[in-house]
């Protein structure tokens, strides 16, 4: 699409005629493509396929395809984001290297032994988390720290080298090495890590008091496990990747979307992958909180339903909801304590197997359909793709519906196959049930949108908000055709749909600023705490956020920060965050600490334990770059001419049955323009549903606000 638009060329400012900047969402189904060039006034967005035996073709495909339809050259690049699903499938999948783990002397078994919780109480067969370093591989070390970082016990360095050249002659292609109390101090960690590097400089080598730093040696230790399990075929796609990008004659720079929503270098991507464990849905949020303050939106329910999951995250004030740890690999999908715990700074959000792709089936013994999480992703797709799918989806429930024009998918690109689609459900799923299609597809939505709304529903309880307070703002190629659907079953009374929603991860990659983050762990009550210490801390881990923003294109002067530390009650198994007054304290700040600590307290428990002594355990610190800007109003392909109306089409709606519904050209709206329920309103990427009785209106930046009866 052509835009004039404004903003920034992105993180470190551009070359004279280097100015377009992309950003590419790999998904499970489709990868989606932002340009924005602002030197030019040209915005583009592009939607082709995933390619899942080798994502890098796709996104190479499509930034070629952009960058043609844009009749910009690989020389105007100025940078990529990109994000990519590829940590968290090799953890799920269980398909990342082979890894050595050489810990404190009589702790090899800690990874295996974690926290001594039965995640199901009741289950006698129950299912452990499987460990990514088998019990051989596991080596220890004397050496010993106390809990005050006091050396108890040297390194044996020459026990050390021996017990690495056994795991090497085992076969191991990475290194992860965890001390006991290291967070506190790592020095035996970074010695052994001088040591590893020169006797083996081919081995990728992850230490824990650089990725995790925190109290909680299980935690820790898993971490750096999982880090340095994924460490090596990151590693070799990103080499990939950007050797690709460079043979396309791309000189700009390459970055990587982070688990919180910031950008980062390829080098921190590289040494640190865990990081990026939910890099790609990060972006959606990131996308939403931008949109959200171009709106003026104080509370949003973002909604993300893309080809294979549908993920909701919490946004006020413009910013998303984050959190500090993270479980990967479930055993048991939405069973916490059941997967392997990673101490990373994320994105809070959840994310459920509800997507366009997901595929409905007849459950055996019970009888009943069941939607998801299984989903058909690009290969071989939903039936209606005509790519070899033989179980209905999501998407294909959504053409039989009439909610999709299967002349006007992906613009006219991709042609559905609605015939072969009709026999395929008649002769399978249909007679099975004994049912007509069109039930079965009305079931299979009904299904999927209760699926998405009780989990949204737990996710709100669970933090004490209510829904009926947001507004709801929905993207993903899926996302506007099932944004009313649930938002009604919310009681949530308004939905956005932003221009371009079929592609807005992608844009979440060019309005999220560079960021980093920091931690350390440093235990004690307030009323003991050596400020002068924790101050100290705050300046190391100052420094070492502006080393990673700078490298990642950000002007030092322009970088912000924000402290926190993880406090609870004395006595207490959890902690909860703490926004604190700045990064040199002394005691002159306990009266305004403690206060904020009992503000967040009484907003997360509704009440306060006054006589109770308090503790610090964990610092953290956030730092952020300047927030990018990208004018959305004029995303679209060219001026308007001509009326916006194309017709009409049979809808069925789960409240009215089957109603003829208005459809409706997005590009050709202008703001102001008024749209009835029940209508279409299709754009290329996507087609937003507007039920009976529902207003929708384009506001000044072509966002389609609808409200619901």
């Amino acid at each position: 699409m052509s835009a004039p638009a404004a903003g920034s060329p992105g993180p470190g400012g551009a070359a004279a005629g280097r100015s377009a900047r992309i950003g590419v969402d790999v998904g499970g189904t489709f990868t989606d493509l932002v340009l924005h060039d602002p030197n030019r006034g040209i915005t583009r967005t592009g939607k082709l396929l995933t390619t899942p035996e080798d994502p890098s073709r796709a996104i190479v495909e499509g930034i070629a395809r952009i960058l043609r339809e844009a009749g910009l050259s690989p020389a105007d690049v100025h940078s990529i984001i990109h994000g990519t699903t590829l940590v968290t499938n090799t953890i799920i999948e269980r398909t990342g290297c082979q890894v050595g783990l050489l810990t404190t002397q009589g702790f090899r078994d800690s990874l295996e032994i974690g926290r001594e919780i039965r995640y199901d109480l009741y289950d006698l067969f129950l299912e452990p988390p499987p460990t990514l370093v088998p019990r051989y591989l596991r080596r220890e070390v004397p050496e010993r720290m106390s809990a005050e970082g006091e050396v108890l016990l040297p390194l044996d360095e020459a026990a050390l080298l021996k017990e690495a050249q056994a795991l090497a002659e085992a076969g191991v292609e990475a290194i992860a090495v965890c001390f006991l109390h290291s967070y506190r101090n790592g020095a035996h960690e970074r010695r052994a890590g001088e040591l590893l590097r020169a006797a083996f400089p081919d081995l990728p080598l992850t230490l824990s008091c650089e990725v995790a730093p925190e109290i909680r040696e299980y935690e820790r230790v898993s971490t750096a496990c999982a880090n340095a399990y994924v460490q090596p075929r990151m590693q070799r796609y990103l080499t990939r990747l950007e050797q690709e990008l460079r043979a396309m004659g791309i000189a700009g720079a390459v970055y990587v979307m982070l688990s919180a929503g910031g950008i980062a270098s390829l080098r921190e991507a590289r040494a640190f992958p865990i990081r990026l464990i939910e890099s790609g849905p990060a972006a959606g949020a990131m996308a939403a909180a931008f949109i959200a303050r171009k709106a003026g939106l104080a509370q949003v329910i973002s909604y993300d339903m893309g080809g294979t999951t549908a993920k909701m995250c919490l946004i006020e004030n413009g910013t998303p909801d984050r959190k500090h740890d993270f479980e990967a690999g479930r055993v048991r999908r939405f069973v916490r304590g059941s997967g392997l715990p990673l101490k990373v700074a994320v994105v809070d959000m959840i994310e459920i197997g509800a997507g366009g792709g997901s595929i409905a089936r007849i459950e055996p013994g019970s009888g009943l359909m069941k939607v998801g999480p299984q989903s058909a992703g690009a290969v071989p797709g939903p039936i209606c793709y005509g790519r070899g799918g033989r179980e209905p989806t999501v998407t294909d429930a959504d053409l039989l519906l009439g909610r999709l024009d299967p002349a006007h998918f992906l613009g006219g690109e991709m042609p559905l196959d609605r015939t072969g689609l009709v026999a395929a459900i008649q002769g399978g799923i249909a007679a099975e049930l004994g049912m007509g299609i069109g039930e079965v597809a009305a079931g299979i939505s009904r299904i999927v949108d209760e699926t998405m709304a009780a989990a949204t529903r737990m996710h709100l309880a669970e933090k004490g908000r209510d829904p009926r307070r947001y507004t709801l703002i929905a993207f993903g190629g899926a996302g506007p055709v099932h944004a009313c659907n649930l938002a009604r079953l919310l009681k949530v009374r308004r939905v956005l749909v932003p221009m371009g929603a079929g592609v807005a991860s992608a844009l979440g990659f060019l309005v999220a600023p560079p960021a980093a983050d920091a931690v350390r762990s440093f235990v004690g009550r307030l009323e003991r705490l050596d400020w002068s210490a924790v101050s100290a801390l705050f300046a190391e881990m100052r420094a070492e956020c502006d080393a990673l923003l700078i490298e990642a294109g950000a002007e030092p002067e322009t970088i912000a920060y924000f402290p926190v530390a993880e406090m609870r009650h004395v006595g207490q198994g959890f902690e909860i965050p703490v926004p604190l007054p700045g990064l040199v304290l002394s005691a002159h700040d306990l009266h305004a600490i403690r206060e904020a600590f009992y503000a967040s307290y009484r907003q997360r428990f509704s009440r306060i334990i006054e006589d109770a002594p308090i503790e610090a355990l964990t610092w953290r610190l956030a730092a952020r770059g300047p927030a990018l800007d990208i004018a959305l109003a004029q995303a679209r392909p060219t001026t308007p001419a001509g009326s916006a109306r194309r017709g009409q089409r049979p809808l069925i709606t789960d409240t009215h049955g089957e109603v003829m519904a208005e459809v409706f050209d997005r590009y050709a709206l202008s703001p102001g323009d008024l749209v009835m329920g029940p209508a279409l309103v299709e754009e290329r990427e996507s087609t937003t549903v507007i039920p009976p009785g529902a207003r929708a209106m384009v506001d000044s930046m072509l966002n389609l606000v609808i409200d619901l009866p």
